[in-house]
């Protein structure tokens, strides 16, 4: 794979993971959105469809990683670092190209996030529509899931490849899309499941910038949490899986 193919499909696969991603996180929080409230198993299955079109998309590409946390576990096993760099690019850029087009499709829904006359509820928060909030926010508490749920993603991924007929098949992403529906309903009620910091990076740069009327904070002294507990449960499940199988 040339570099430019990496970079172009990780743009593109991790644009449409955000797009369904933020896409599901909006529906299901912004006043006058058809979805509204219908609950965390929406989020989790969004998500993981999310991850089922983007990566069958840049698998031709790139192989569809569209997380620096499975690229750093791949890179810990196989010991092939030069090309991490545009994978890493490529995500974060996608990131942030998703939660544009996410911020355009609910444009009218984020328009409207205002006080209404004559009625009590607030403006909605809009972070956890583009990032991760914890519901606890205790740092080693919240770094540690982060670790552990990236493991529990990254390390399957890894033994996925162990399977040939799931690779012939084609279906490894349809396997880690159920993967991550499992991973938001198990592993996901402490902190939002980032398990991905170009997912939480890039759509909160995102946020910050974009003109959502009272969109509250983007949270900055959170924001190293999602990305360094994924690199680091990146970084751990190559070693596990170097060791073990």
């Amino acid at each position: 794979m040339s570099n430019g193919d990496i970079f172009v499909g990780e743009i593109i696969g991790t644009a449409i993971l955000i797009l369904f991603g933020a896409g599901v996180c909006a529906a299901v929080t912004l006043r006058y959105s058809k979805a509204r409230a219908s609950g965390w198993v929406v989020i989790a299955f969004g998500w993981g469809f999310g991850v089922l079109a983007g990566a069958y998309t840049a698998a031709p590409l790139s192989g569809g990683h569209l997380n620096p946390a499975v690229t750093i576990g791949i890179a810990v096993d196989t010991g092939k670092w030069d090309k991490v760099w545009v994978y890493l690019l490529g995500q974060v850029a996608g990131a942030m190209l998703g939660a544009v087009l996410t911020y355009l499709v609910y444009f009218a829904q984020f328009q409207a996030n205002v006080r209404e006359k004559d009625s009590a509820e607030e403006p909605t928060p809009t972070l956890g529509i583009f990032s991760t909030i914890p519901e606890i926010r205790n740092p080693v508490a919240n770094l540690v899931t982060e670790i552990i749920a990236t493991i529990a993603l990254v390390l399957p991924i890894l033994a996925f490849g162990l399977t040939k007929g799931l690779g012939e098949s084609g279906t490894t992403v349809l396997i880690v899309s159920l993967l991550v529906v499992g991973i938001g309903l198990s592993l996901g009620g402490p902190t939002g499941y980032a398990i991905n910091p170009a997912r939480d990076l890039g759509p909160r740069i995102v946020h910050a910038f974009l003109p959502i009327p009272n969109k509250g904070t983007s949270d900055w002294g959170y924001a190293w949490i999602p990305v360094v507990g994924p690199l680091i449960g990146g970084a751990l499940a190559g070693l596990i899986y170097n060791a073990a199988f």
